[in-house]
């Protein structure tokens, strides 16, 4: 039996270190973090990152509408939401100023920052609060089968092009509203007229927040009568004053109710082109932002992670944040929607063929620009309420274009005094 024992022991020994060196490995397994994100994420997230770090996350959803307010209600009582959350581009002035986030400038390193390259969005006074993780933007999303049954066969690269195209679409037949365009009081409409507002040449405001929308010959005028003119033509659905921008994508265009997406989104195209997801799966495609002049324009909206400052698990939080960020891990994530931020990503993928208009989508983002070149104010929320609301306001008739822009200006005004 003695020569047993001496194997045995050892074996014994071996066994109980096993743990010890798995969690040297992985000094942060056993932890457990919240994250909060909003809806739909891959359901196989929380399971890929334990399985690798042996870190457990508890993932939360919140349809994008509703995360802000969980946020701010949370962090104004001193409590976190969650350990890591989500960090929209427009409340990044918001943020910042009330100190709610944990810079990261420490923890990212400088190759993924340049590689990253809409991170300084995110960036304020040096501070990187968050490190962006879908690159959205805007495009043009069509349904190449109602174009091709239409008999067109030229994209339109100019505004006049695109009413023409919707016009000959409706003529056709093909769909009774070719164009989608959200006119409710919500997000979806404030940055469809952004969009409309750079493709006719402008900005929002000057270097010192000065609006540039008011007169009758600004870009941002003829944006919001040109909504009304699609509304009036009868190339949008009436019902878009009550519609969200998400309920028009996935109850109109991708059931082949509408033709166009006037602004958008190139996470939507996997999800438009999954027969689970979409009754026109194989028909949609991006194409470049039509422009007054034929010169495309766009602009970004990069969703970020960030860390509270009140988080409990911060190790584990920035693990996550690295992980979730990394080059492989967003070229996976592409096939659920996410548009990598990383510029390797991006290009690895198109050159492999594995990015839904790939060429389109790459070229697009050269031309992407900041919505606010100065950096996203610290009163934006009330800003794009006020740009929603008039908006509304003038599709139901209850307003006029002038009437609309200066209550913006207003808005605007008195919320950057407060």
């Amino acid at each position: 039996m003695r020569k047993f024992t001496l194997p045995f022991v050892a074996l014994a020994a071996l066994v109980a270190a096993v743990p010890a060196l798995a969690q040297d490995a992985n000094p942060l397994a056993g932890q457990s973090i919240t994250v909060l994100m909003p809806s739909p994420q891959a359901p196989n997230i929380p399971g890929d990152f334990e399985a690798e770090t042996g870190i457990h996350v508890n993932m939360q959803t919140l349809s994008w509408d509703d995360i802000r307010p969980k946020l701010v209600t949370s962090l104004i009582a001193g409590t976190a939401p969650a350990d890591v959350t989500e960090f929209d581009w427009s409340w990044t002035g918001q943020f910042s100023a009330a100190d709610w986030y944990l810079p990261l400038n420490d923890v990212i390193d400088a190759d993924t920052v340049k590689d990253i390259g809409v991170s300084k969005i995110f960036t304020v006074n040096g501070n990187l609060l968050g490190v962006p993780y879908t690159n959205d933007f805007r495009v043009m999303l069509i349904n190449k089968k109602h174009f091709a049954d239409a008999g067109i066969t030229t994209m339109p690269r100019t505004l006049d092009e695109l009413v023409a195209a919707a016009k000959q679409i409706k003529e056709k037949k093909i769909a009774t509203y070719p164009i989608g365009l959200p006119l409710s009081a919500t997000e979806g409409a404030s940055t469809s007229w952004y969009l409309l507002t750079k493709a006719f040449g402008g900005e929002l405001f000057d270097k010192d927040f000065k609006p540039l929308f008011v007169s009758k010959d600004s870009a941002g005028y003829k944006a919001l009568a040109f909504e009304l003119m699609l509304l009036k033509e009868g190339l949008v659905d009436p019902a878009s004053t009550g519609l969200k921008d998400s309920q028009i994508n996935e109850s109109m265009f991708a059931q082949g109710v509408t033709s166009i997406m006037i602004s958008g989104e190139p996470g939507r195209i996997g999800q438009m082109n999954d027969p689970k997801q979409s009754k026109v799966a194989g028909q949609i495609e991006a194409i470049l932002v039509p422009t007054a002049s034929g010169e495309t324009r766009s602009f970004g909206l990069p969703e970020a992670l960030a860390i509270p400052r009140v988080s409990q698990n911060r190790d584990a939080a920035i693990a996550f944040v690295k992980w979730f960020t990394s080059k492989d891990f967003q070229k996976k994530n592409a096939a659920n929607g996410a548009l990598p931020t990383r510029t390797s990503a991006l290009s690895e993928l198109n050159a492999a063929g594995q990015l839904l208009s790939g060429d389109t989508l790459v070229a697009q983002s050269k031309t992407v620009e900041p919505l606010f070149p100065q950096g996203t104010p610290p009163w934006y929320p009330e800003f794009s309420s006020a740009v929603n609301t008039a908006i509304n306001s003038a599709a139901k008739g209850q307003v006029t274009v002038d009437q609309a822009m200066q209550n913006i200006a207003e808005a605007a005004k008195q919320a950057s005094a407060q």
